[in-house]
């Protein structure tokens, strides 16, 4: 809380420290650093655009400038962040018990206000926003992105150009994304010794289960760790080259991150999107399209070929059946196939209590 010394930006410095204030209200719930930036940067976006103070905000200033967000064609998911981040500032405001009200009505005669209320605030009314082009490959789309990869590599080592290495690192991480359904993150910060055995499968040597330690938090929690069990033999061949045969003489003395760049022991984020990005456009596949669709193409091929979705569930770490259902888009033969079974086996129920009068 401030002083009660003058100041001689008093707005300014009321506002700087509303927000140190409430950084720290976040830092003792055990949020993530990254939650506690992002929604910073929300709510500095809305007094730039409000061109005033929170207790000078209003309803129709908060309502205007979700507004222009929605024309700038974002995301739903992305929009109510945008309005859950002021709501939470605001109900950290308007707090009895931090005494802000208190010491804005004294300082400039007014006091903030809660202006996000149900009235106009989005309704989380369906299970899944994200965006249509966020689904599962088909077989034949994940085969010809990742022969698009190899290709890009091939042509590379061919022509004696330099790049031969990142282009194969690249095409291994696209399908070490999809053999393990992993998240991108998960992903980018795997290390070597994050494989290893499994004695129920002892065929697949030391590649028999991925150990994912970045799995995807939940607030005011660590990242979770989950064990990836091996399904798929010929991920086991294209992780196998990568550790033996090319990753010890490309990663830097000490560093242990598995995809390693040119000038660190990881590969940023985006440059795994550049690398799908390049695969996918080469391959003809549809515009929008992103690597997490690789997650949800594991999921769905996995029950496809019979998995159990309990088992699936756990593999990619989630906490609900209902956020695998998201993830599962099967493909119509497979749906005919469950329906034949289905019938077929009605009738073959019929035919035998037919048999039994």
């Amino acid at each position: 809380m401030l002083g009660g010394e003058d100041l001689q930006a008093p707005e300014h410095e009321m506002f700087e420290a509303l927000l140190d204030g409430w950084r720290s209200q976040r830092l003792s719930r055990n949020l993530s650093f990254t939650t506690i930036a992002t929604s910073d940067r929300i709510v500095r976006r809305f007094q730039d655009y409000a061109g005033s103070f929170p207790w000078g905000w209003t309803s129709t200033e908060f309502e205007t400038w979700i507004g222009d967000l929605r024309k700038t064609k974002r995301a739903l998911s992305t929009v109510r962040a945008y309005e859950m981040a002021v709501r939470s500032f605001l109900s950290y405001a308007c707090d009895p018990a931090y005494g802000w009200a208190e010491a804005c009505l004294k300082r400039f005669g007014t006091h903030p206000t809660q202006i996000c209320t149900e009235t106009n605030l989005a309704v989380h009314a369906s299970d899944n926003e994200g965006r249509p082009t966020r689904r599962s490959l088909t077989r034949i789309e994940c085969q010809a992105l990742f022969d698009a990869a190899d290709d890009r590599a091939e042509t590379v080592r061919v022509h004696h150009r330099k790049g031969f290495v990142p282009a194969f690192r690249d095409a291994t991480m696209l399908k070490v994304a999809y053999g393990w359904g992993l998240r991108r993150r998960e992903l980018l910060m795997l290390e070597n010794h994050d494989f290893g055995s499994n004695p129920s499968a002892p065929e697949f040597g030391g590649f028999g289960v991925c150990r994912v330690r970045f799995g995807k938090a939940t607030k005011g929690s660590p990242p979770r760790r989950r064990g990836v069990l091996t399904v798929m033999g010929w991920s086991v061949d294209v992780i196998g080259e990568w550790v033996n045969e090319v990753w010890p003489h490309y990663r830097q003395a000490g560093q242990g991150g598995l995809w390693p760049s040119e000038r660190g022991p990881r590969v940023s984020e985006d440059r795994l999107n550049a690398a799908f990005l390049i695969a996918a456009t080469t391959a003809e596949l549809p515009s929008g399209l992103s690597p997490h669709c690789l997650r949800h193409s594991y999921v769905t091929h996995l029950i496809e070929d019979g998995y159990d979705a309990l088992f699936v569930q756990q593999q990619v770490g989630h906490s609900h059946a209902s956020t695998l259902a998201i993830y599962t888009s099967v493909a119509s033969d497979y749906r005919t196939r469950m329906l034949r079974a289905s019938l077929d086996r009605s009738v073959d129920q019929a035919g035998d209590k037919g048999g039994e009068r």
